[in-house]
């Protein structure tokens, strides 16, 4: 039997400024693997997440674990066991990488899991005295990831995690979310289709703020009149996008900002963790 989704959202809608950003939004979250949450650029799926983590005024339902959550705080959300790493990172430049991480350990989370953390990035144990600030893009977003893998969360919420990032560092992070979703369901917003079909067997399109499409992420990339009108992709199908048997040219073929160029996203062979799973916001960003 197939297990009940770990998250579900149901009519969600968002309105800014008196204008209706989000139209009624449902999704799902599985309760194992990663879920990509698509769409062009405007489409709706920052604000989709910011929706669901309450950092905007939202009404409809988002049912975690089959608690609604709706009315609840942010923080109350991260108590809950969502984890976050946001679009712009949300680093604090003046403080260490591992001032950084300390700041995500959640009192009452048990023992933060720093195994992991250093076994999927080992090199934020190299810069543990380095400031954030100095750092990389790419270093910047393994903090960012990081802080999601220290406290037992039950969900982790990824936004953009590969944006602007060099190919090689792109598959660095694409395999870390990848053996992190072995431990803990992932959604993620990314742009980068070579990575999303790599990373995600389901998926969710939104468009002009509602939910245009839901299903197998291989069968919407393999069905090019589809992809086009969902994604504006110029080809979706086998070529130019990376199988989950590491072949084809793993091109990125996005026309909405999305990564240009190869990006290698070579298959890994699944490594069960005993590890417990990840953690959530800093407690300061709550």
């Amino acid at each position: 039997m197939t297990p009940a989704p770990l998250l579900t959202v149901r009519g969600l809608r968002v309105v800014i400024g008196g204008g209706h950003i989000l139209h009624g939004v449902d999704l799902e979250v599985a309760a194992t693997g990663t879920t990509a949450l698509l769409g062009r650029n405007g489409a709706g799926k920052t604000t989709t997440v910011r929706g669901i983590l309450g950092l905007v005024p939202r009404t409809g339902s988002v049912l975690l674990a089959g608690e609604e959550t709706v009315r609840l705080a942010t923080h109350a959300l991260v108590r809950r066991g969502v984890g976050y790493a946001p679009e712009d990172r949300g680093v604090f430049a003046a403080l260490t990488v591992a001032e950084n991480l300390r700041l995500a350990e959640r009192s009452g989370a048990g023992e933060p899991d720093y195994g992991l953390v250093h076994e999927l990035f080992p090199e934020l144990r190299r810069r543990a005295r380095q400031a954030a600030g100095t750092l990389s893009g790419g270093q910047q977003q393994m903090v960012a990831i990081a802080r999601t893998l220290l406290n037992g969360n039950r969900l982790i919420i990824a936004d953009e995690p590969t944006k602007g990032l060099a190919p090689k560092v792109v598959t660095e992070v694409a395999q870390a979310i990848e053996r992190a979703a072995e431990a803990v369901p992932v959604l993620l917003v990314e742009q980068n289709l070579a990575v999303v079909r790599r990373l995600a067997r389901t998926c969710v399109v939104l468009a002009d703020g509602r939910t245009a499409h839901r299903g197998s992420t291989d069968d919407l990339l393999a069905d090019a009149e589809a992809a086009r009108r969902l994604l504006g992709v110029g080809s979706a199908g086998s070529g130019g996008l990376v199988g989950r048997d590491g072949h084809g040219d793993h091109s990125d073929h996005s026309d909405h900002g999305g990564h240009g160029g190869t990006v290698r996203v070579p298959v890994r062979p699944s490594v069960h963790s005993a590890a417990r799973p990840a953690a959530g916001l800093p407690e300061a960003d709550a």
